[in-house]
């Protein structure tokens, strides 16, 4: 059964899904047969990467708060993140637009590697503050998940996996998503936000009981048959 996953990488709330998803998949007796996939979705696609502006004083000119309120809605959600032993350093977050970053992602996928791309930049961008729009940044996250370097600065340097990106937008647009993290499973009932274990584990068990049900294991009779290289 899929599970698809969209989220941005200078989303707060999309790690701390990710680890309330992991542990409802983890104890999911299931979960050998749950396939996920990440996806983009890009929350402020005009963002301009500024590493010399504060994320507090962009929230503030962005949304219209104040410094102090920007302030504490970052201390909010780090306290969430560590309820579920995430370290967020949100005063040092930097300012980056995520579109390159995704392009990342997608490169990772190509080679199996999406997930560990996910967890890399996410905490390259809360816990370490690093510059997610960042090319020497990012090839060194590609090299720690095991990517070729070279690879992954030739991708960067080119448009690779724009239309990928694009494309992964513009299907969260067709379903109607709003905000993320978002998580389709089976492509039948959707999660959003980062909701408590207790929500991921009951849609899962929906999910795929229904999936199982009509994914019967086929009975298979063994009979003269040819083959495609023409053995028969």
């Amino acid at each position: 059964m899929k599970v698809e996953i969209w989220s941005d990488v200078m989303c707060p709330f999309c790690y701390i899904g990710k680890r309330r998803f992991e542990e409802a998949l983890q104890q999911f007796p299931h979960k050998d047969k749950v396939e996920v996939e990440w996806k983009s979705f890009q929350l402020n696609p005009d963002m301009q990467t500024d590493p010399n502006t504060s994320i507090n004083q962009y929230l503030a000119d962005v949304k219209g708060w104040t410094i102090d309120y920007a302030r504490q809605m970052n201390n909010h959600v780090t306290q969430m993140a560590a309820e579920v032993g995430l370290t967020y350093h949100m005063d040092n977050a930097v300012v980056a637009n995520s579109f390159k970053a995704h392009r990342f992602t997608h490169l990772a996928k190509k080679h199996g590697l999406g997930e560990a791309a996910e967890e890399a930049l996410f905490k390259a961008y809360f816990t370490d503050s690093r510059n997610v729009d960042d090319d020497a940044t990012l090839i060194e996250l590609g090299v720690s998940i095991g990517l070729d370097a070279e690879t992954v600065k030739t991708t960067l340097q080119s448009n690779a996996f724009a239309d990928e990106v694009r494309r992964d937008i513009a299907e969260a647009q067709q379903l109607g998503i709003r905000g993320v993290p978002f998580f389709v499973m089976d492509q039948k009932y959707g999660v959003s936000g980062a909701q408590a274990v207790d929500v991921f584990s009951q849609t899962l068990d929906k999910a795929f009981n229904e999936w199982n049900q009509q994914s019967p294991a086929i009975q298979v009779t063994d009979g003269p048959t040819c083959g495609p290289d023409g053995n028969c």
